[in-house]
């Protein structure tokens, strides 16, 4: 039989680890009455816990929000996880690192020295790579979060790459952290269509605008939508090609931001671009099949260049073996 302030805990863990428990399924855990179980809940309701009851046979336990955060019961990997969060934690998020130094304090001083040891060993073997990215506040992300979860659009200048600023308001979809920076995926109200915002560049506006109902997620798939707009966000040369090969081969060679457009069974359009016509030239190259590109002039004389520069080096190869 646990001790009184054993089988609270007890209690708590099984109440965080499930939205709604009856009477009788605690009463089995913990091998006690529901009786007891109903004494306990008391107790835990005077040490700040918010457990909700519904009455009746259908009736239970709830863990409910409250006013204040209660301790929480984490498990070794629950731990774990939450002190490996809170060390990337600040990543992206400006004014977030005193914060998150200050709560996985707290959370390794409370650690058994066994996973403090897991944590350390980790830690050490890990190496974290600079970004250059820039930092959002943790304010503005949470009105973001806050008119997605209310499905109230949102007002907003935003400042574009080469620095120009315009007004929008758009209907807020997910937000996405990758590539080191913060994305909000949102039907653009004034241009009728899906875009991607880096959160960097928005200063929100008040109020909010009005509520709306959620559309689709573009094309189907958010993450792919957004990999296709951060991916190809910085193309400065962009073309057609069309390639001599299914479009399922293609689709394995090229990142997500490649849109490949199916033509027959032995054909397909990949919609390509790069930093500079040379790079875009030496990339459709690799995709290992005949190819007909639809781009701007430079392209061509980018394949010039490095087909002549290539030519070269297969005649010097051929000299070597005479």
């Amino acid at each position: 039989m646990l001790s009184t302030s054993a089988r609270l805990l007890r209690l708590l863990s099984l109440l965080q680890s499930q939205r709604d428990w009856n009477g009788p399924a605690l009463a089995e855990r913990l091998e006690v009455s529901t009786r007891t179980i109903r004494s306990d809940v008391g107790r835990l309701r005077s040490l700040g816990y918010p457990v909700e009851a519904a009455p009746g046979v259908a009736g239970g336990y709830r863990l409910g929000h409250g006013a204040a955060i209660p301790p929480l019961l984490l498990d070794d990997e629950e731990a774990l996880a939450v002190a490996i969060g809170l060390r990337t934690a600040a990543a992206g998020v400006a004014g977030f690192e005193e914060t998150a130094l200050r709560a996985l304090v707290k959370l390794e001083q409370s650690l058994p020295a066994p996973l403090r040891h897991r944590l350390e060993d980790l830690v050490a073997a890990t190496v974290a790579m600079p970004t250059e990215c820039s930092a959002v506040p943790v304010e503005r992300l949470t009105a973001i979060a806050d008119a997605v979860r209310c499905r109230e659009g949102v007002r907003f200048s935003y400042e574009a790459g080469d620095g120009t600023s315009t007004r929008r308001t758009a209907e807020p979809h997910r937000l996405v952290h990758t590539r080191g920076r913060w994305y909000l995926a949102a039907w653009d109200v004034e241009r009728h269509a899906w875009r991607t915002f880096r959160v960097d560049r928005m200063r929100l506006r008040t109020p909010n605008g009005p509520r709306f109902v959620p559309r689709d997620e573009p094309e189907g798939d958010l993450i792919g939508f957004v990999e296709r707009s951060v991916g190809t966000a910085t193309w400065q040369v962009r073309a057609r090609a069309y390639v001599d090969a299914p479009a399922a081969d293609i689709i394995a060679r090229v990142p997500p931001a490649v849109i490949v457009e199916e033509v027959d069974a032995t054909r397909c359009v990949a919609h390509v671009g790069s930093d500079s016509p040379d790079q875009l030239a030496l990339w459709i190259g690799l995709l290992d099949a005949d190819f007909t590109v639809d781009g701007p002039p430079e392209l061509a004389a980018a394949f010039r260049r490095i087909s002549g520069r290539y030519a070269r080096a297969a005649h010097a190869l051929d000299r070597l073996e005479e």
